[in-house]
């Protein structure tokens, strides 16, 4: 995917993840959006009204009102006449928003784009089903939203998607012991990165309302600063009796947001803005929904086919952890050392907003590579219905 004019990546920012019913229990995911938005928006310098097109993805969007996107661009401060498109890859949908910004881009269809993901679970509502043609008599059945359009596969079974994590851990033998050793390191690894200050360029700060005339900013993730290290042995398995697979070597439910500002190269340098990084090549693997928690294996093999790199050329890898196993399966089978992965911590510790996932781990790896001086990257994650995204980026 060699381009003599690449898309570059101008400027990048994210909200802090917040808990399930924490933190940003009160913001709707266009909130959190328009957060990350700005905030990338003021950090590329780019007036407002430059940016052409903007995409965002979501995966919860019921109960939020028309075009969530639309929403997050306008109260970010988008002028009305910006085009906006919200989209649903699953946990893939931040960075699935990013590859079509980079394909429109290249297409001369936009010349600037802003490109993410947002979500809050927190505010996912409870649907009634059979409302619309209404009860003769009986019991009424109510869902889940977050549980059945984000968390549950939708085939045979309707299993969570943890029975399936479940089976991963079987193939590769990864015992529980394992599992909550890698789940622990990634909390640490989290910690010390909130501790040193290693997240502070990356984080867009929110600011809540806790209570009647309390205002409240938002610096730091959630999630980490709670956790008890010493509960991580002794948690009860999640998914399956006498399992391995618990909440804590899992993804916690999540909110949060992240978003980009992408430009060819020569955009970037008639405006006098230093790129951040170049968007080498993209990739999506998919193969059956039950084998989702091993589908980035086959991104990232794809990803190094575009590239032309070998994985041993690449600097650091984000893996997103929405279960220990899938970041696990992807070291064992493609032997990356684990000094390479995630190195602030993943999803285990930080927590896993759906659709703002694909964005947050882009925006944390570039991030990465800025304060350790390294050059090459790798994002990819597992997506709910067999499938994966991997995207390649360079610091120049």
């Amino acid at each position: 995917m060699a381009n003599a004019d690449p898309i570059v990546i101008a400027a990048a920012a994210r909200t802090p993840i917040g808990g399930f019913q924490g933190e940003f229990k009160d913001l709707a995911a266009a909130s959190l959006g328009a957060t990350a938005a700005k905030a990338a928006l003021v950090r590329s310098g780019v007036a407002p009204e430059d940016i052409e097109e903007v995409i965002l993805g979501c995966v919860l969007p019921a109960g939020q009102g028309q075009a969530p996107a639309r929403q997050a661009a306008l109260a970010a401060g988008l002028p009305e006449a910006t085009p906006c498109t919200t989209v649903n890859k699953m946990c893939g949908s931040g960075m699935k928003a990013i590859m079509l910004a980079h394909d429109i881009l290249c297409a001369g269809s936009a010349r600037i784009a802003l490109a993410g993901g947002m979500e809050s679970m927190s505010n996912a509502p409870y649907l009634l089903d059979r409302a619309r043609s209404g009860y003769r008599m009986g019991h009424g059945r109510l869902i889940d939203h977050m549980f059945l359009d984000g968390l549950e596969d939708a085939y045979g079974e309707h299993l969570p998607m943890g029975a399936f994590a479940e089976d991963c851990a079987e193939r590769f033998q990864f015992t529980r012991a394992v599992q909550d050793a890698f789940a622990i390191a990634s909390l640490e690894r989290a910690q010390r990165a909130i501790d040193d200050g290693s997240f502070a360029t990356e984080i867009a700060p929110v600011t809540v309302k806790p209570g009647k005339g309390e205002i409240r900013i938002v610096l730091h993730d959630e999630q980490p600063l709670k956790a008890r290290l010493d509960k991580i042995p002794h948690l009860k398995p999640a998914f399956r009796e006498g399992g391995s697979v618990t909440a804590a070597n899992s993804s916690s439910i999540s909110d949060g947001a992240g978003a980009l500002v992408l430009m060819r190269r020569s955009e970037a340098e008639k405006r006098g803005i230093s790129p951040l990084a170049i968007i080498l090549a993209h990739a999506t693997h998919a193969q059956a929904p039950s084998q989702f928690a091993t589908a980035p294996i086959g991104a990232l093999r794809k990803l190094m086919d575009k590239t032309g790199w070998s994985l041993e050329d690449v600097d650091l890898f984000e893996i997103n952890e929405a279960f220990a196993v899938v970041a696990m399966a992807a070291m064992r089978e493609l032997c990356l050392p684990r000094e390479k992965v995630n190195v602030h911590g993943g999803a285990c510790a930080l927590g896993h907003p759906i659709g703002a996932s694909g964005a947050r781990i882009v925006v944390t790896l570039l991030a990465a590579l800025q304060k350790y001086s390294l050059k090459r990257g790798a994002a990819a994650l597992c997506i709910g219905g067999g499938e994966a995204t991997a995207i390649a980026i360079e610091v120049p």
